[in-house]
């Protein structure tokens, strides 16, 4: 009888998740691409934080996420916009040990760029100009705006790009980051309300 070996369970997502990126496991992910059920494909990149981040926005259609009306937007690499539950369930979507990244995981991994406004020398400038569409850390973070769940409409498209975390704030609002294309800074808040929808990259660990 063969010796088996007991993996503990983060461990094992941990595995199957290196071994998804590269040998295309359920995902059909292969050289650093990733697909989802949908047909849609995302690179993805190892950032300097050891996390592999998807490079593009998170457009698997499910329940809780809006696509755009102006055919303009939908042409444009905007993907979905998802309020917080949905953020979670379209990234679990990706395959074992895909999720959404938390506060703390966004903040570390925009430090390694200079940091976020409050946690910077330069209001978060840098690391905007870096992970933005088109800058140096190949991130390519869009201007995806914002849907009001009240009024039902798409706003602040090609101004702002929100992207959700996993932290809480409360039972009716969590934490998100804001890619402010007028200000040209990169900021956090924590009153981001939960049924709203904005944009989501989602993150995986990898094996150290």
């Amino acid at each position: 009888m063969k010796n088996s070996v007991n993996i503990p369970a983060t461990l094992r997502a941990i595995v199957l998740c290196s071994f998804f990126i590269h040998y295309g496991v359920n995902g059909q992910a292969q050289n650093n691409t990733l697909r989802d059920r949908d047909g849609n494909s995302y690179t993805i990149k190892l950032m300097p934080d050891n996390k592999k981040w998807m490079t593009a926005n998170l457009n698997i259609n499910i329940p809780g996420s809006y696509g755009y009306e102006k055919a303009e937007q939908k042409n444009n690499s905007y993907g979905r916009l998802y309020t917080w539950q949905a953020a979670q369930e379209g990234c679990k979507l990706l395959g074992a040990g895909w999720r959404l990244p938390t506060n703390e995981e966004w903040q570390k991994m925009a430090k390694w760029y200079g940091g976020v406004r409050d946690d910077s020398e330069d209001g978060g400038k840098a690391a905007y100009q870096a992970l933005i569409n088109g800058g140096k850390a190949a991130f390519n973070a869009v201007y995806g705006g914002i849907r009001d769940p009240a009024e039902g409409s798409n706003t602040d498209v090609d101004a702002h790009g929100f992207y959700w975390t996993a932290t809480e704030s409360d039972t009716v609002s969590a934490w998100f980051y804001n890619f402010g294309k007028n200000g040209k800074i990169l900021n956090r808040h924590q009153d981001g309300q939960k049924q709203t929808a904005i944009s989501v990259r989602c993150i995986c660990d990898v094996v150290k």
